[in-house]
């Protein structure tokens, strides 16, 4: 199962048979080797894309090859379990509403809330409710190394378990495998190539496109943010160009609040994961060096949503930022 995007012409191909909130690798249930400076992050979406399933688009009874191994599905699912943000995302832009969910911080964007009206929250990640996910009585539970990789055999006992490397810049081959699991492979392919329809649209608008800084004020740590990101991907399928100190293969570098003018570039994104006043953004915002920012003195530095941008992990997140772009860079 593989996709192929290019600026000016979509190049989409299923193969037969043939991935947020902060990842510091700290303690939990996942895996840290695919967490962010693990040996095998920087590769995600590269071993993603050979994951999926062996049997043609909708078609059951089919074995799902997965980070994990894999799984064997005898009918499409109809009861799942989704666990963190970029797999509900998928699975709601699927058409699918799942009967439970759970996030790395026990809530759901609220971008995503008014389709998850009678799902039922079982727990945060680190505090997984497993009899809270058994007594829904799931056929389905897709979910990923980062987060839950250390639950899968109890999980697996619970019901089929589909598991994703991890979320963020690999979200198009996540999109795909959460696809192959649901039988909804043709609809992952349609998102897919919409989605590049739009952002090749963005592109052409620009004969010198703008740079962009992408800076997020987070607890304690001010980051910058690179290519390996949700939000990195959707910038070069657009086609807009990063500072030097973001055009890099990581999912970010910090900086300090005395380094703020290393964020300046023709446009600055910014956000606070959760609320301002716990992160250095209201010190920083509309201080002297913040004044002394190019993008600032051109009014060309805007706040956006953090959890679409930066949370915002699947189809539907990637598209709002999209809106976003248009609406910025008109």
């Amino acid at each position: 199962m593989r996709w192929m995007a290019a600026a000016g012409a979509l190049v989409l191909a299923l193969v037969a048979g043939c991935g947020g909130t902060p990842d510091t690798g700290s303690a939990g249930p996942g895996n840290t080797d695919v967490a962010t400076g693990g040996r095998l992050f920087s590769t995600a979406d590269e071993a993603t894309a050979k994951l999926g399933a062996d049997a043609a688009p909708g078609v059951f009874p089919r074995t799902i090859t997965h980070a994990r191994g894999t799984t064997r599905l005898e009918q499409k699912p109809q009861r799942v379990v989704v666990l963190d943000t970029g797999e509900i995302d998928a699975v709601l832009a699927l058409g699918i509403v799942p009967i439970g969910t759970a996030t790395p911080n026990g809530t759901v964007p609220s971008y995503l809330q008014p389709q998850l009206a009678g799902s039922t929250n079982v727990g945060s990640l680190d505090g997984l409710r497993l009899e809270a996910i058994a007594a829904l009585q799931p056929d389905l539970i897709l979910g990923s190394q980062l987060r839950v990789d250390e639950l899968y055999d109890q999980l697996s006992a619970i019901a089929p378990t589909v598991l994703s490397i991890r979320p963020g810049f690999p979200w198009k081959e996540n999109l795909l495998l959460a696809g192959a699991a649901l039988g909804e492979e043709t609809k992952a392919t349609e998102l897919l190539n919409d989605y590049q329809r739009r952002a090749d649209a963005i592109r052409a608008r620009f004969t010198q496109p703008p740079t962009i800084s992408l800076l997020r004020f987070m607890p304690e740590r001010i980051r910058l943010y690179g290519n390996l990101s949700m939000i990195g991907v959707v910038l070069k399928d657009v086609g807009l160009p990063r500072p030097a100190n973001q055009d890099i293969q990581e999912l970010a570098a910090e900086i300090s609040p005395e380094r703020i003018s290393e964020s300046d570039a023709d446009w600055i994104f910014y956000s606070s994961y959760g609320p301002k006043e716990g992160t250095a953004e209201g010190s920083v915002v509309g201080g002297e060096l913040w004044n002394r920012l190019g993008a600032v003195q051109r009014g060309t530095a805007r706040p956006v949503d953090d959890e679409v941008w930066f949370l915002g992990l699947g189809p539907m997140g990637a598209s709002r930022v999209l809106d976003d772009l248009q609406a910025f860079l008109a």
